[in-house]
């Protein structure tokens, strides 16, 4: 019986596991780390089981939606990441990168031929998903996909969750029994059988990616196929890179992140998303470095089944405050993306949203700005103009500024759709967590997903909730990041 919780795991086609094959292969998709694994755990645990090797393959193609040279780098060097951790390991780990467009098709059907069964990771939202149901009907072996994206499993509920605080109810009375079985730091601590010696044909016509390529620096990623006006930023991709930040984030700034969060100046958010769209981190491995230095233990869990944002962990609330962002707010994305094929669509939202958005959609915009306007940051609103400026060129956005930035393309948009169209393409494009399910979470909730009708009426909005640059600038300590961010600093060339 797996250790694995079986709600987490998930059959794709109707092939048995095949003691008689020659390998266990895991194809990393989207935990692209060795550790906190589910998948990378049921790999190893079904070779141990076989007594046959353990091939991981992390492979990287060329014709993703909004491939960059950004989004590729910060990949590449999860990849140098994982190279490291794994040679001394008994494993055949093979990072693989596309050089041509299209050079990678048939690879894993080559694998599965000669494989006892192919684990591969749960990855809703974007283009894994369709790529396994296009993938599993064609492969020799078993495929199963592991769920490693969240505390509560994407199975455990069948449920769409309208609001956060219908998930967070729903967290506080059934996520218990699941933070028991977490998984494990170091999934290959236990022997495996030996690798030494297993020759692979598909591995010589689709060889191991180049080291100079792996590495920062030099030219061999320009010579890719990529968009390379997205550059890549100073931020490095990689557990661990992420496991740094998150001990910076939990020494220096989690004891105030409940009161200075959503001030720009004096940054006191985790910075993490980057590395958990990218399955560098783990939300189990992050859940158990915030709580560490409390003591805590799952007991210490309950209190209250209301949905109120504080007082079921049982922890400091600045702690508490963290972990609503990372566990509801994130999984609410999560299982909406498993379960709606259509969450990237204006059609998903709400029906109470899109019947004030629609009654308002023929109102007069203050200002109208087209998509080009918007990503060259051409407005008339300093600190909007400040926010973009920082996406494009960090990679990232302040976690308050980027629902301002959202609510304002709303407002200076010649309509809802057109809006909708345009924070996915500039977050997708330029945002190093773009393309996630939590991305598509915060870019809906603009539009009025996971919130409710507000009063009073405004034009343009309707009953969707408005927000404003100038009540933003009251609030909120803005000096450092307009020193930064603002026009007389930076240019974007567009």
């Amino acid at each position: 019986m797996s250790a694995v919780p079986a709600v987490r795991l998930r059959a794709r086609n109707e092939h048995a596991v095949r003691p008689a094959g020659r390998f266990v292969l895991y194809w990393m998709i989207a935990a692209r780390r060795t550790g906190w694994n589910y998948g990378l755990q049921r790999a190893a645990e079904l070779a141990r089981e076989l007594g046959r090797p353990l091939v991981v393959l992390e492979a990287l193609r060329l014709d993703y939606p909004w491939a960059s040279a950004r989004h590729h780098r910060f990949v590449l060097d999860g990849m140098a990441a994982n190279a490291a951790a794994l040679a001394d390991e008994d494993v055949l780990y093979h990072p693989w990168v596309e050089l041509e467009r299209g050079a990678g098709r048939g690879f894993v059907e080559a694998l599965a031929r000669e494989a006892c069964a192919v684990v591969t990771d749960e990855a809703p939202g974007f283009f894994q998903e369709r790529m396994l149901r296009a993938v599993a009907p064609r492969l020799a072996a078993r495929l199963e996909s592991v769920d490693s994206c969240g505390l509560l499993p994407l199975a455990a509920t069948e449920r769409v969750f309208a609001r956060a605080v219908d998930l967070r109810r729903f967290l506080q009375r059934n996520l218990r029994p699941h933070l028991a079985a977490p998984p494990l730091a170091d999934p290959l601590a236990a022997p495996l059988p030996p690798v030494r010696g297993l020759a692979l044909e598909p591995l010589r016509r689709w060889p191991r990616a180049a080291p100079e390529l792996l590495a920062r620096g030099g030219d061999a990623l320009a010579r890719l196929d990529l968009d390379h006006a997205v550059e890549p930023v100073d931020l490095v991709g990689g557990q661990d890179a992420a496991r740094a930040a998150l001990r910076d984030f939990v020494a220096g700034r989690l004891a105030a992140y409940g009161e200075e969060r959503s001030h720009p100046d004096r940054d006191v958010s985790s910075g993490l998303s980057p590395w958990l769209h990218f399955g560098h981190v783990s939300a189990h491995e992050v859940l158990a470095a915030v709580t560490a230095p409390e003591g805590w233990t799952p007991a210490r869990t309950g209190g209250t089944t209301s949905g109120a944002k504080a007082g079921w962990w049982g922890l400091a609330p600045s702690t508490e405050a963290f972990l609503d962002e990372l566990v509801t707010w994130r999984e609410l994305g999560q299982h909406f993306c498993a379960k709606r094929d259509d969450y990237d669509r204006y059609e998903s939202l709400p029906p109470w949203a899109r019947e004030t958005l629609e009654e308002h959609a023929a109102d007069p915009r203050p200002h109208v700005y087209t998509a080009a306007d918007f990503e060259a940051a051409r407005t008339h609103d300093e600190l909007w103009n400040a926010a973009q400026r920082e996406l494009v060129q960090s990679g990232r956005m302040h976690n308050y500024l980027r629902m301002l930035w959202g609510k304002k393309i709303l407002h200076w948009s010649a309509s809802p759709r057109e809006a909708l169209a345009t924070m996915i393409e500039l977050n997708n494009k330029y945002a190093l967590d773009g393309r996630d399910p939590n991305s598509y979470s915060g870019i809906a909730w603009v539009l009025g997903r996971f919130d409710r009708a507000w009063g009073p009426e405004r034009a343009i909005f309707g009953k969707v909730r408005y927000m404003s640059s100038d009540n933003t600038r009251r609030k909120l300590r803005l000096n450092e990041y307009l020193a930064t961010w603002g026009a007389a600093q930076r240019t974007l060339g567009f």
